[in-house]
């Protein structure tokens, strides 16, 4: 009798245990929808089941268990969540720490705006992710910041868990401007911002040394513990990967020069408008590019630009992004990606790769996001048509296989604070138009 009800017991506790589990999974089906899963293909009116956050089934007509909420994307085009290879976004005010021509020790991380409302305009336009940068007015600026864009938690929910640290490099007319001719501070010319990252470089490896050296006894006196030199020893050693604005053809091909006499590997130029001259010098590098579809001209340096940029790229085998830099065009970069098509004949799977996966192995989180495979986050935006068409239009975006933003569901306006800079009435006014035009023009075209 003891022994039974022992056993009983022992019972109870297990199926406790079991249903407390189970009752802790989370489940979510998007039924029928038509699958862009980037890495194999279309799928038409395919079924994804996700669990606690990751993908884990695709196939047909899947089952779920009970109280698995349910998402009926019949017609509607499943992607992975959009990548920003090149943000500004979730920076409290200016994003340039213009002070020296090197400013590595100041982090990103530590100034996330994490109520920016631009990131909820983001998700509307399916991203799900987005990399935001240090700006371009310093030779070697700050470290950057990968985020999901978790809208409305706090900011260190919005960091992209275990994505590998990165730098922000700046060539050409900016850091000029900023330095040489606005504050007669060196550089004053592009072989100036050569000599710059040059010494820096070797800066970093004398203070390497000093500390081996004090580690392994070879001195007594402790080194003066610098940031700067720290920041710039994980760059030499491959830990932080340098972002690099670029615009011109010659600086492209200086700084490959520089980072081979370093032994310095990762590399991703961004807007390389000029990529396309040098197209086989970047891919013989195994350098990435994250470029724009189609601006130039705005200024002197990108006066040789190209539309066809991207697809050259892409046709070299240099793994190539296409991104916003602004945080309206974010909502938009599928249209950004479908002008690959016109300009360059890339297809279809090639041209959604430019915001989806490439982005991903830039950053270095592509066994996480970047494709509907099982076992990845599910981040997915789920579109009314193909995401290629311009009548597209995003309805659901969803990270870790948490809705964030759900066109029919969500109230008119999601900011979290209010524009203290703006007239009393001027942000819901805008809101209202905004409101008003878009739903006109859907009305027409729909």
């Amino acid at each position: 009798m003891g022994v039974s009800m022992k056993s009983n017991k022992l019972l109870l506790i297990i199926f406790l245990l079991l249903n407390s589990f189970l009752v802790s999974q989370e489940y979510t089906l998007i039924k029928n929808g038509n699958l862009l899963t980037v890495a194999n293909g279309k799928m038409l009116a395919t079924d994804l089941l996700i669990k606690d956050g990751k993908i884990y089934k695709i196939g047909k007509n899947l089952s779920s268990p009970a109280g698995t909420k349910i998402i009926d994307a019949s017609d509607y085009f499943v992607m992975p969540g959009i990548i920003d290879a090149h943000s500004h976004m979730a920076i409290e005010d200016g994003v340039n720490e213009a002070t020296n021509p090197i400013t590595s020790e100041v982090k990103i991380e530590d100034a996330i705006e994490h109520d920016d409302i631009s990131l909820y305009r983001a998700l509307a336009g399916g991203v799900t992710t987005i990399h935001t940068m240090h700006g371009s007015a310093n030779v070697i600026g700050g470290q950057c910041e990968t985020l999901k864009l978790r809208y409305g938690k706090n900011p260190a929910e919005l960091i992209f868990q275990n994505a590998p640290r990165t730098i922000k490099f700046a060539l050409g007319e900016n850091p000029i401007r900023v330095h040489g001719r606005g504050n007669n501070i060196h550089p004053r010319s592009r072989m100036g911002i050569e000599q710059i990252i040059r010494q820096a470089f070797l800066d970093a490896k004398q203070y390497k040394k000093e500390w081996e050296d004090f580690k392994n006894n070879q001195t007594l006196i402790q080194p003066k513990k610098d940031l700067r030199l720290e920041a710039l020893v994980d760059v030499l050693d491959g830990e932080m990967i340098i972002h690099c604005h670029a615009y011109r053809s010659d600086e492209i091909i200086m700084l490959l020069n520089v980072l081979k006499e370093f032994d310095i590997k990762k590399v991703i130029f961004q807007h390389v408008l000029e990529g396309y001259k040098v197209a086989k010098e970047l891919a013989e590098f195994g350098a990435y590019a994250s470029s724009f579809a189609d601006w130039w001209s705005y200024k002197f340096e990108v006066y040789y630009a190209i539309a066809h940029n991207p697809a050259i790229l892409t046709n070299y085998g240099v793994i190539t992004s296409i991104n916003s830099d602004s945080p309206n065009l974010v909502r938009y970069l599928n249209l950004e990606a479908a002008k690959s098509m016109r300009y360059g004949n890339l297809n279809e799977d090639e041209a959604l790769r430019l915001i989806t996966i490439n982005p991903a192995i830039q950053l270095g989180i592509d066994k996480s996001v970047g494709s509907l495979e099982v076992g990845k986050d599910a981040d997915i935006a789920i579109f009314n048509r193909h995401p290629l068409s311009s009548f597209s239009r995003c309805e659901m975006t969803l990270i870790d296989g948490k809705i964030y933003f759900d066109r029919k569901n969500d109230p008119n306006d999601m900011r979290l604070n209010v524009n203290p800079n703006l007239p009393v009435g001027f942000d819901s006014f805008s809101n209202t138009l905004n409101d008003f035009f878009y739903n006109f023009c859907m009305d027409e075209f729909d």
